[in-house]
């Protein structure tokens, strides 16, 4: 019986991790997709688009040392996993007026994988 409800939590568990993403996929996917103008990690810096530690739970408009649109500046979003998932499906559709140039990315689990990714560089957990 203590083995099978250790193997039904870990198998619970384990599905909620994957649901939420695997930071090591997200890590393939950001230098391909967000690379270009974005930056994470302990060098990063703002370039084309801003750098992106600390994203979650960021108001948006709001990282130093980048110049931002006034549609986003002005955009009301504090971003956690759902907006920043919206707006990476469909960046002006979410905050019309931005500067980003992105089409967009409908694949859920390469949204999850890439916010799971992110998730490493966030004060929040």
């Amino acid at each position: 019986m203590k083995f099978t409800t250790t193997l039904f939590l870990a198998l619970i568990f384990s599905a909620s991790a994957q649901a939420e993403g695997d930071p090591e996929a997200g890590a393939k996917i950001f230098p391909r997709l967000c690379g270009g103008c974005h930056q994470v990690g302990e060098s990063a810096r703002s370039g084309f688009g801003p750098q992106l530690n600390g994203i979650i739970g960021r108001a948006a408009g709001t990282s130093a040392n980048y110049v931002y649109s006034d549609a986003m500046k002005n955009s009301g979003i504090t971003w956690d996993r759902a907006t920043l998932k919206a707006y990476l499906k469909d960046p002006k559709g979410v905050v019309p007026g931005t500067r980003m140039i992105f089409w967009g990315l409908s694949d859920e689990e390469k949204l999850n994988n890439l916010l799971a990714y992110l998730q490493m560089f966030s004060a929040e957990p």
